[in-house]
């Protein structure tokens, strides 16, 4: 193999995204689908009959629905990183670019993810099949379900990837994960109603635009007679929800960067 220092970074990219691929196979990485389909099956076991046909149900089945998906994109990658510390301050040193390390972690990441989104939206589709929701904003909703799930499983992911990039060791990614999970779930507008100062801090939260999310596709508006303009089932509402968490993908990967082109 070629020095680092002669590879441009697509070169470099391609190199780290096969060795992700190959230590998948070799560690027998699909184990993690198992889990992913266990945890849909237990929140569709729980959410019942009226997700999707009542308000509180449907906020609260979405909410749950976005809590799995953040754990299942920050488990994937929360120890990715830090445990190759030593390798990568090495290659480095060879002419590594940190951001094609990243890059390649990232789509390797995105295939996961897409895998694991769907089986968690056909689980949900197959649960609930007799009172699934009618008709989609832009998509068929079946397909909404699906990239609403891909874009929070990784964004989080991305986040596991900063995460793992500023920690020393996988000891104290452990120990930060059930903080960054703790954050999500109280920052979401969904458990505690939240005002000035926490209400700006949710705004940074991948939960509250993936419950967002989920609410303007399943038309939550219209099973209550309150309306709330960030359910609103509209196309621009719903683009710019995946947007955001587009950007919030984008914003940790370029963190995860800096935070290894900084590592002594």
């Amino acid at each position: 193999m070629k020095e680092k220092k002669h590879l441009s970074r697509g070169g470099q990219t391609a190199i780290y995204l096969k060795q992700c691929f190959r230590s998948f196979a070799n560690d027998r990485g699909w184990k993690i689908f198992i889990s992913s389909a266990l945890i849909a099956l237990l929140i569709s076991l729980v959410t019942g009959r009226e997700m999707f046909r009542e308000y509180d149900a449907t906020r609260s089945g979405a909410f749950a629905l976005v809590c799995a998906c953040i754990w299942i994109g920050i488990f994937n990658s929360i120890r990715t990183i830090c445990r190759e510390k030593e390798i990568i301050k090495r290659e480095k040193r060879t002419g590594l670019h940190m951001s094609a390390y990243i890059l390649a972690h990232l789509l390797y990441e995105a295939v996961l993810c897409l895998a694991e989104a769907l089986l968690v939206t056909i689980i949900v589709r197959i649960a609930n099949a007799s009172h699934f929701i009618k008709a989609g904003v832009i998509l068929l909703p079946t397909m909404e379900l699906y990239i609403t799930f891909f874009m929070v499983m990784l964004s989080s992911d991305a986040l596991g990837l900063l995460i793992s990039s500023v920690v020393k060791d996988e000891n104290t990614a452990m120990t930060v994960m059930p903080f960054a999970l703790i954050i999500q779930l109280i920052m979401s507008g969904m458990v505690f109603k939240l005002e000035g100062v926490s209400r700006f801090i949710s705004n940074f939260t991948v939960s509250k635009w993936g419950l967002n999310a989920i609410c303007a596709s399943a038309d939550v508006n219209r099973m209550s007679v309150f309306t709330n303009d960030a359910y609103s089932a509209s196309a621009g509402n719903l683009l710019f929800l995946w947007g955001i968490l587009l950007v919030f993908t984008m914003l940790y990967a370029v963190l995860a960067v800096i935070a290894l082109e900084f590592e002594r």
